[in-house]
Order: C-alpha cells, then structure tokens, then sequence
C-alpha cells in the first residue's frame, strides 16, 4: 500500500533539489566557464556556453531521479505554476513548493559566491555576476526587453509540454529524467546570450539577491516570464494534447 509523503519531506527534497540547480548551474557559470580567468578572449579550459548549459541539463536530471519519487523534483516554481495549470498539481502545495525552491536558491548563490569571493580580483561589477539574468545592458548579447520577455515565455512554455509529456502514463518508463534534462540543456543553448537563460525564477532570485542593484531590479521579469510561459503550456497539454486529471 503506498504511503503518503509528509509536505515537510517534499519542501526539503525541493529545497535540496533547487539548491543543486543552482549551484551547478550557475557555479559553472561562475567558476567555470572563463577558466582561467586572466586568459583574455580565448579560454581553452573554460566551459563555455555548452559546458554551463550542459551543467544546467545534468543537474536537473540527476535531480529527477534523486527526489522525483519524492516531491517531484520540480525545483523551479514556474514548473510548479505549470503543473498545476496542467491538473498534476494541488493549487495547495504551491505556497511551501516555492518557498521551499526559493530558499534552496538562495543558499545556494550565497555558497557559490563565498567560494567565488576566494580568487583574487573577484567582484561583483560587470553584467552578470554570479550568473544573474538580464535585459538590455544586463544581457549578455545586449538583447532587449521584449525579446527577453519573448524568449522566456516561449522556452519556458515547451519545457512544461517536454516535462507534462515525459512524464505522462504512456511514455516509456524511466525516460523522464533524461528528456527533461536535456531540453533544459537546450533552452540554455538558446537564450544564454539573450537573458542569460532564467526559466526558473528560484534560480534568478537565488542569485539576484546576493548581488542586488539592476539584477534584482529586473527580476520581476524572470518571475512573470517564465510563470506566464508555464501556465500556457500547463494548459496546451491539458486541454489540447491530452486529458488531465484535475488536482485540486
């Protein structure tokens, strides 16, 4: 007979879950990707946009099958937003599902930048410290408003059809986590040079807040977009692709 799951071990689960988001995600992006740091425009070591995407990708696949069977592994309020829009979801749940997210975020911008503030010449100045997400001055190819809001709205919405659709009944069994995790890796592959890839307001709010000023200015951004985006997938797949069982 299965059991039911406190909400108290699915908070953490997705607290830990978005904690290694974050901190694999933008760690990468941070730590990684311009190594070594005093090598100018050519960084033969560094991870570059595929490296930080792919960080991006594993992180949340090793997560979907770590704390799926647990909460979910939603680790990205949006997705909770689209679930929910989906009928996978009780309206219920969001509140401590997102606090929970976001306070994994948060702990985890503030671990990466400790270990970031231990190489000399580390600041805080420039566009995208710690891998926040932008618009205009603050992107990292210098796209503006609306094609940042576009992006967002866009990519979020075809990874909630990619997340609904991969973990319907008759997909094939255990194939979840990789398809999810490699459509992050894609959206990522798309928008780095546009906002610097959000889809995930916990992500942008675990950063933004350690840095403060333009990246937390424009974060409402990172959470309208990609909650906006979820919900119209949520719906597509539940009214247009397929039947859904309501949560309420």
């Amino acid at each position: 007979m299965a059991t039911s799951i406190p909400m108290a071990k699915k908070c953490l689960a997705e607290l830990l879950g978005t904690f290694w988001l974050v901190l694999g995600g933008c760690g990468s992006a941070v730590l990684a990707a311009n190594f070594p740091y005093d090598n100018g425009a050519v960084n033969p070591l560094g991870l570059g946009f595929l490296g930080v995407a792919l960080a991006f990708g594993l992180t949340l696949l090793t997560m979907v099958y770590a704390i799926g069977p647990i909460s979910g592994c939603h680790i990205n309020p949006a997705v909770s937003f689209g679930l929910w829009a989906g009928g996978r979801f009780k309206g219920s749940h969001l509140l401590p599902y997102i606090v929970a997210q976001v306070v994994g975020g948060v702990l985890a911008g503030g671990v990466i930048k400790l270990v970031a503030s231990g190489r000399p010449g580390f600041g805080l100045a420039g566009s995208n410290p710690l891998a926040t997400n932008g618009f205009g001055l603050h992107s990292p190819g210098g796209y503006g408003f609306v094609a940042a809001l576009v992006i967002e709205v866009v990519l979020s919405c075809f990874f909630l059809l990619i997340i609904m659709g991969a973990t319907h009944h008759l997909a094939p069994t255990g194939f979840a986590g990789v398809a999810i995790g490699l459509s992050l890796t894609l959206i990522h592959l798309i928008s780095i040079p546009v906002t610097n890839t959000s889809v995930n307001p916990a992500r942008s709010t675990g950063v933004a807040l350690w840095v403060g000023g333009a990246a937390t200015e424009q974060l409402w951004l990172f959470w309208l977009a990609p909650i906006v985006g979820a919900l119209i997938g949520g719906w597509i797949y539940r009214n247009l692709l397929t039947t859904e069982v309501t949560s309420t």
